[in-house]
């Protein structure tokens, strides 16, 4: 059977250097997402929204190996938009005043009615609320800076500026904050998370 990656694929989106913040084109990707606020450390709602998430991505990618379609494929790592009404609480690192929507990107291959169907079941197995909140939307962010960020989340402010102010020499900033979230942080050494660090750029 073959197995997909999409990570490994899409390596200069998904995995790159930490040493210089490089420029890179994203195209439209589907995914599937849940809106919230507040510090993720402290806030169930947040707990409960990357449940969810990971229980609807692996419960459908089961149904697609299941399926006459009979393919594998590996579930994307969470990703993370992040904002504020005071751009100075990035830099701050003060997340209990950021908004987010949490998200997992949805390979092409996989049906908008397998993930529908992939939601009912969480439903009727786990009683997760908060699947109820998952939508499945497109998202599209074009000219962007991104770096690896190594070490805990706590840790980001520095690097946060280091892109800020590679976009800021040649263009400006714009949309949301974007963090990509590569290592497992239940069983990861914190000084060894890996985190992607992305910024649109106008």
């Amino acid at each position: 059977m073959p197995k997909v990656d999409l990570k490994k694929e899409l390596r200069h989106l998904y995995l790159p250097p930490s040493k210089d913040v490089v420029q890179v084109d994203v195209p439209t990707f589907r995914f599937l997402m849940i809106d919230g606020e507040g510090d993720p450390n402290t806030s169930p709602a947040y707990s409960a929204a990357v449940e969810a998430l990971f229980s609807v991505s692996y419960t459908a990618k089961f149904m697609v190996k299941k399926s006459t379609q009979a393919l594998d494929y590996a579930v994307m790592p969470l990703e993370g938009l992040w904002w504020s009404d005071d751009m100075s609480a990035f830099v701050a690192n003060d997340r209990s005043k950021w908004q987010w929507t949490m998200m997992i990107m949805q390979p092409d291959f996989v049906e908008a009615a397998v993930l529908q169907s992939a939601m009912l079941e969480v439903k009727r197995k786990k009683a997760l609320a908060a699947v109820d909140a998952l939508r499945l939307e497109d998202f599209t962010e074009g000219s962007c800076a991104q770096i690896l960020h190594v070490g805990p989340f706590t840790e980001e402010g520095p690097t946060i500026q280091r892109v800020h102010a590679f976009i800021e020499q040649r263009s400006g900033l714009t949309g949301k904050h974007h963090e990509i979230y590569l290592s497992d942080i239940r069983r990861a050494d914190p000084a060894k998370w890996k985190t992607v660090i992305r910024q649109p750029m106008k």
